[in-house]
Parts: structure tokens; C-alpha cells; sequence
């Protein structure tokens, strides 16, 4: 019964650490250094660098599952028009390019591709002793 409940607090920190993550990415990934979107390649190597360690700390799917939606879910609210009216991620002007859209899609991908990674910590076969041993 502990180990269940080791895996939920520990589903439970990552989705709050994805919230954490996807907030500052929300926030940050508007910033451009002249015409280097900075903001918005530190927010994806950022949220890709947390989903690729929890995955590879805990080796839990799902861990890294509830990182990501944690990540979706600030995006997806911080994306919104706030009390105010101010809006942290703006629509494009037609042809331009828009950092909004391109972390708007890219959080979510970078889920999919992280959670989806094929597990490399196999299980070693037993060997079956022979007579003669």
C-alpha cells in the first residue's frame, strides 16, 4: 500500500512542477533578443528538459504525463484574457510569426513525444540453471 501512495504524491509533484514550468514559459516565451525569439527557445528547451528528467528519474509514464498536463493546463489558462483584459499570449497579425502559436503547440508535442518514448530499462531474463551447474 505505501508504493501507491509514493506514486501518487509523486504524480502530484509533477503536475505542480509542470503548473511552475508552464506558467514561466507562458510568461517568458514572448521575449525576443532582436530577432531571436529567446523567450520562446529557453521556454521549450525548458519544459522539454523537465519532461525528458522526470521521465527518465522515475521512469513513470505517467509522472510525466501529469508534468505535461500541468505544463498544457497553465498554458491553456495563462492564455486567456485575464481580469483585466491584458493578454499574455496574443493572436498573430496575419503573416507574421507568432511565438504564441508556436509554444501553444509545441508544449503538447513535446508531451506526446516524451510520455510516448519507448521504455529502456528492460527487465534481464533470468537464466535457468542447467544440470550441470
Amino acid at each position: 500500500m505505501g508504493t501507491i501512495w509514493a506514486r501518487v504524491l509523486t504524480w502530484i509533484i509533477a503536475l505542480v512542477v509542470g503548473l511552475v514550468y508552464g506558467v514561466a514559459g507562458t510568461v517568458a516565451h514572448a521575449y525576443m533578443l532582436g530577432w531571436l525569439p529567446l523567450g520562446l527557445i529557453l521556454s521549450v528547451l525548458g519544459i522539454g528538459a523537465l519532461l525528458v528528467a522526470v521521465r527518465l528519474l522515475t521512469g513513470d509514464r505517467w509522472a510525466t504525463l501529469a508534468a505535461g498536463l500541468g505544463a498544457m493546463t497553465a498554458t491553456l489558462v495563462f492564455s486567456g484574457a485575464g481580469p483585466g483584459g491584458s493578454i499574455i499570449v496574443p493572436a498573430p497579425a496575419d503573416g507574421q510569426f507568432s511565438a504564441g502559436i508556436v509554444w501553444t503547440i509545441a508544449v503538447p508535442l513535446l508531451v506526446a513525444l516524451v510520455v510516448a518514448w519507448p521504455d529502456t530499462h528492460q527487465p534481464t531474463p533470468r537464466r535457468s540453471p542447467t544440470l550441470g551447474e
